[in-house]
């Protein structure tokens, strides 16, 4: 029994089995809508009907205010950009000294031996 692995379980494959069927039935089983009867009726337009609903459609600007609108671009923000530049030019020292102070500091306390105690001593 050390090397035998565990059987799947059968049952999974059959739930899904069940379930596939039984939501395939319900959706079969539902009743077909039909279309409203103005649509079933309704005969196809002709070229010119359809000319003239679209040029209806396009004629719907009741008080032409698409004409004259223009869309408003907005700036590049350069004096925001250049305020954080300088910000990270004049942490970029601090965070460097931070940076070196702290890998010294954590390999010193991962130093075994000699080392690592005459750290000890001093402190």
């Amino acid at each position: 029994m050390v090397g035998s692995r565990p059987r799947p379980s059968r049952s999974l494959p059959r739930l899904v089995l069940v379930l596939a069927l039984v939501w395939g039935g319900a959706v079969l089983a539902q009743p077909q809508r039909r279309q409203p009867q103005e649509f079933q009726n309704r005969k196809e337009l002709t070229q010119e009907e359809k000319d003239a609903a679209k040029a209806r459609a396009m004629g719907n600007n009741l008080n032409g205010y698409g004409k004259d609108v223009q869309i408003k671009e907005t700036p590049i923000p350069w004096l925001a950009i250049g305020l954080v530049g300088i910000v990270f030019l004049v942490a970029t020292p601090f965070a460097i000294r931070a940076y070196r102070g702290t890998v010294r500091e954590m390999s010193d306390a991962n130093t075994f031996g000699a080392r690592g105690n005459a750290a000890e001593d001093e402190a």
